[in-house]
């Protein structure tokens, strides 16, 4: 396969890497997950890495508080085509199919309007504190089960930083630090005990960002041993010796607040209105 050839899952590619990893799955610490290296074939990712865009040539939403300092994209009108198209891939039902079989976890529904998901870019100095992710998806009133994360960071040096990690229950100890190169992909199952995060400051040379797609799953109701209370946003928690002051993602501006009002398909016409102008 080649760049020219249109790209497409592959169900017995998918079918063998659940196989594969489906014990490992269940049974990693400290909550369910997977890391896969060479996930995708390189060229389908490079034209991704091609067209995402650098931190000032979209309106990214931005996060700038004492538990968050990063971009998300807000639309995939923002996206380039093969952007798009992937993540449209990894929302159908040959990589729902695949999720299930690798997790054990029924009713997977994927999320079309891709809310906190699409593109993230950390850029030198930035982090995300540890945190469990909100549980509900308040549009579609449904439960958050798995995250995926796909890295896009070619020539990633271990003494750049940005390492997700993963934390133990109570938050006393890291568990896992996972370096996020080119083509790894990490999956892993959302709870309202799943700690996780990049809390250490990006360490990259200038000119340098932290990227990825994040795609986010969800289903009608949850086993009651994942939840603890109520639905809720995000909720940071500090590590051991560690302070900060806010303990949920603010939206720290107003133009950031007025978004969050704003229903996603107004974004997405005025998104489409400006890139035909």
């Amino acid at each position: 396969m080649n760049s020219t050839t249109p790209f497409c899952l592959d169900p017995d590619y998918l079918n063998d890497l659940a196989t594969k990893y489906k014990e490992a799955y269940a049974q990693a610490q400290p909550f369910p997950h997977i890391v896969i290296d060479d996930f995708l074939p390189e060229f389908v990712l490079d034209e991704i890495l091609t067209e995402f865009p650098q931190p000032g040539s979209i309106d990214w939403q931005k996060f700038d508080a004492p538990a968050e300092k990063k971009l998300a994209s807000t639309s995939e009108l923002q996206m380039g085509e093969a952007t798009r198209l992937l993540l449209y891939q990894l929302n159908s039902a040959t990589f729902i199919n695949f999720l299930e079989q690798l997790t054990s976890i029924e009713g997977i529904i994927p999320d079309p309007h891709f809310v906190g998901g699409g593109l993230h870019q950390i850029e030198p100095g930035g982090y995300l504190k540890m945190h469990v992710d909100f549980n509900r998806h308040t549009r579609l009133s449904l439960d958050r089960r798995l995250n995926l994360l796909l890295y896009l960071n070619k020539d990633w040096h271990e003494d750049y930083g940005g390492h997700l990690e993963l934390w133990d229950r109570d938050m006393t100890r890291c568990e896992k630090k996972i370096l996020p190169i080119f083509n790894r992909c990490v999956i892993f199952s959302t709870t309202d005990f799943s700690y996780h995060g990049h809390p250490e400051p990006l360490t990259c040379p200038e000119g340098r960002t932290r990227k990825s797609l994040a795609l986010y799953y969800y289903s009608n109701g949850r086993p009651a041993e994942e939840i603890a209370g109520a639905g809720h946003s995000t909720l940071f928690k500090t590590r051991p010796d560690e302070k900060f002051t806010s303990n949920q993602s603010p939206g720290t501006n107003v133009k950031t607040f007025v978004k969050k009002l704003i229903p996603p398909i107004l974004i997405d016409v005025r998104n489409h209105l400006s890139q035909k102008s």
